[in-house]
């Protein structure tokens, strides 16, 4: 008698590394592909359809990112067992897909055995951290979180944009900004604007 398989929906949005991805897994004896898509919110509603076992989720997508798509799917389906696969290894963005329920991540540079293991693993009940995954969220403060509008203003700082701009963008004083800009150098440790957007790009705040 064949195992049974775990039914696999990828959700990435280059088409190389969603075919790679596919072959990979069809070519497991106790795994299938039964859905994949590069676009996240067709992937939500592929995964209504099809109902995987496991969802494979890359964080950069068009339309919603992958911490959208998981915060949609658990809505609905809070059994739903889903794997960060993604080339971001920021503190905060493990944060913020940990947060959003998702089982395990994994970056695209580790070897295919510990994705399928991953796969595996998290189809069984469990999660999936790696250690290196495991060291770098561990050095995250939990006192330093921004609050939307911070990480709005942060993403302003990064595109290079004066606090008058920031001000005109957001609708408020340029003292107002003046001021959260204080606080978000106070929480990201940093001394000045282009050592924020550093920081920022760094560890996942904002993604260019």
């Amino acid at each position: 008698m064949e195992p049974a398989s775990i039914r696999v929906l990828i959700v990435e949005d280059h088409p190389i590394v969603r075919y790679g991805l596919v072959a990979l897994i069809d070519s497991q004896q106790d795994m299938k592909v039964v859905g994949q898509s590069g676009d996240g919110e067709e992937a939500v509603s592929m995964y209504r359809q099809v109902r995987p076992d496991v969802g494979i989720v890359d964080l950069r997508l068009p339309r919603m990112s992958g911490v959208e798509v998981i915060r949609a799917v658990r809505r609905f389906d809070r059994k739903a067992r889903l794997v960060v696969l993604t080339t971001y290894d920021g503190d905060e963005d493990i944060h913020r897909a940990i947060a959003s329920g998702a089982e395990g991540y994994l970056i695209k540079a580790m070897s295919h055995e510990t994705l399928l293991g991953a796969i595996r693993k998290i189809h069984a009940g469990g999660q999936f951290i790696p250690e290196v995954i495991a060291k770098t969220l561990a050095t995250r403060v939990s006192g330093d979180e921004l609050t939307p509008r911070e990480i709005e203003i942060l993403c302003l700082i990064v595109q290079g944009k004066s606090n008058k701009d920031i001000a005109a963008c957001s609708q408020i004083t340029e003292g107002t900004v003046k001021c959260h800009v204080n606080v978000i150098l106070d929480k990201l440790g940093a001394s000045h604007r282009t050592q924020a957007a550093a920081i920022a790009l760094q560890r996942g705040f904002v993604h260019l």
